[in-house]
């Protein structure tokens, strides 16, 4: 495809989840580690996530929940990336999410689930390995 430059990730906070400092951390993380990174800040709407995503020509979208909405709010982001034919923005994902609910998530397109413990060397080391591999 001959992408180049670095790897463009939009981190998010969906619904009504108010804590970010995880996001934040993350985000700083890939920052540090030469991406580029998009952080929308607090309440977004899973439109307006994509909406920003393919604004923004987004290689990947993190999202941070620790609602408990997870399953509704990864669902809709990759119903709309469907909608909007961008499948290749790869989904990922972390904060309080049940074991039991990871492979679900994983079934409906979710590419990775990042719990509470991982470290930001271990996100940043799979987003480099699966995230436009070719840039890496």
């Amino acid at each position: 495809m001959g992408v180049t430059g670095p790897i463009r990730v939009v981190v998010a906070k969906p619904g009504l989840d108010g804590h970010d400092r995880g996001a934040k951390v993350i985000a700083r993380a890939l920052r540090d580690a030469g991406m580029e990174v998009i952080y929308t800040g607090l309440h977004q709407t899973p439109e307006q996530i994509v909406d920003t995503a393919i604004q923004e020509d987004a290689d990947a979208i993190g999202l941070s929940i620790l609602s408990g909405a997870h399953m509704t709010l990864f669902a809709k982001v990759l119903e709309l990336l469907r909608e909007r034919d961008a499948e290749d923005i790869k989904v990922f994902g972390g904060g309080i999410i049940p074991e039991a609910d990871i492979a679900p998530l994983k079934e409906q397109g979710v590419a990775e689930i990042f719990t509470p413990g991982a470290t930001t060397t271990s996100i940043v080391d799979w987003v480099r390995t699966n995230v436009r591999p070719v840039a890496a």
